[in-house]
């Protein structure tokens, strides 16, 4: 997205960045029922966009109205499918205008708490802001809104049940809808995207029979010295550095994990990661560390999808790094100049492999992709 487009999108929508979770006015008002299991905290809620079940409700019916793209074939929930735990199932995402984007769909699961949103760019770093590369941008053109905005206002304004539904959400601001009302609704939306019940939640939960002995071995092998997934894929959504000691020590960690090795150790043109925002070489190919849950809904893999297997995700990671021996990107990955040093070679045997897989599909969450509740309205 260019410089200029990205300040007329702030100006649009100046929403404070604070995530302290939002306390009731009333002690007796126990506030949004977010429905989690015992010792889950819901995600932080920012103060001036308190959640409430009839903004849910509204966010619910914009995240799958195709009005909000100039082309009508594309709402939030195209791209982010709940039978596909909020991704799309393609190798890379597809516009409004039908044109192929640079990266994968990240899902959406979990993504209240985070506030590294993209592949490579930390900012924006909330979901009410977030929302308007998508709905405005125009590199990539996703949703193609940007120069729409007062028609797209009118005519949710000017549809009974919008009004309705804007009314309920913000029964305290003024009468027309806006920018700032549809981005607070999705957002709140989104902040119900959780998963926290897959079977090893419930396993770590103290749960002994909800996994299977060879994902309770792949938990292991996880955590170990030997294999160290744990050390980048740590937190909520297995996708945070850890300590030594298994803390986690920043939200996102970005890594170049040798999937290319082109000239001098290039990633192809279509996504580059990291050094596309600031220019160091030391950034080729370093992308934000995806979450491993519902792993067995959103594939094919990687920034750009170019993993079609969990196996196949293993093998690299067991080499370290991608050797390609045909086609357009021929090139040994394991001596990518580039490459993050904790990608380094591991010794797995096939029965360990086998452990990893079963303890990766041990991640998935069926609540999550048959919950009612996030599904669209428009049946």
């Amino acid at each position: 997205m260019g410089h200029n487009r990205w300040v007329v999108l702030v100006g649009l929508l100046a929403l404070a960045a604070c995530e302290a979770p939002v306390e009731p006015d009333d002690p007796e008002d126990p506030g949004y029922d977010w429905q989690l299991p015992a010792g889950v905290e819901p995600p932080p809620v920012p103060a001036d966009n308190p959640q409430t079940a009839e903004k849910v409700e509204l966010g619910r019916h914009l995240f799958y109205e195709l009005r909000l793209s100039k082309n009508l074939n594309r709402a939030c929930g195209t791209c982010h499918e709940q039978a596909k735990a909020f991704t799309d199932g393609f190798h890379r995402a597809v516009g409004t205008d039908n044109d192929l984007h640079g990266h994968n769909t990240p899902a959406l699961a979990n993504v209240g708490y985070r506030a590294q949103l993209g592949w490579r760019s930390p900012t924006p770093d909330i979901l009410e802001r977030q929302l308007l590369v998508p709905l405005l941008g125009d590199d990539p053109i996703e949703m193609g809104m940007g120069g729409n905005e007062a028609q797209l206002l009118e005519l949710l304004a000017a549809d009974p049940l919008y009004a309705e539904l804007f009314a309920a959400a913000f029964p305290d601001a003024p009468t027309d809808v806006s920018l700032t009302q549809l981005a607070q609704a999705i957002a709140a939306f989104e902040r119900t995207l959780i998963s926290v019940d897959a079977p090893l939640d419930r396993y770590l939960r103290g749960d002994e029979d909800a996994i299977t002995p060879a994902a309770k071995r792949g938990w292991a092998l996880f955590r170990s010295d030997q294999v160290g997934c744990v050390r980048c894929h740590g937190g909520l959504d297995y996708a945070s550095p850890t300590n030594a000691a298994g803390e986690v020590v920043a939200e996102a960690g970005y890594y170049n994990i040798g999937l290319y090795n082109l000239d001098e150790g290039a990633y192809p043109d279509s996504a580059q990661g990291l050094i596309e925002l600031t220019g160091e070489a030391s950034d080729m190919g370093r992308f934000r560390v995806p979450s491993l849950r519902n792993l067995v809904y959103t594939g094919p893999y990687m920034h750009d999808g170019s993993v079609i297997s969990l196996e196949g995700a293993i093998d690299i990671f067991a080499a370290g790094g991608r050797v390609i021996t045909s086609g357009p990107y021929i090139g040994d990955g394991r001596a990518n100049p580039h490459k993050s040093p904790e990608i380094q070679p591991i010794e797995l045997s096939p029965d360990q492999r086998s452990d990893l897989v079963a303890l990766l599909l041990a991640l998935s969450d069926e609540r999550l992709v048959e919950d009612p509740a996030l599904a669209s309205p428009f049946k």
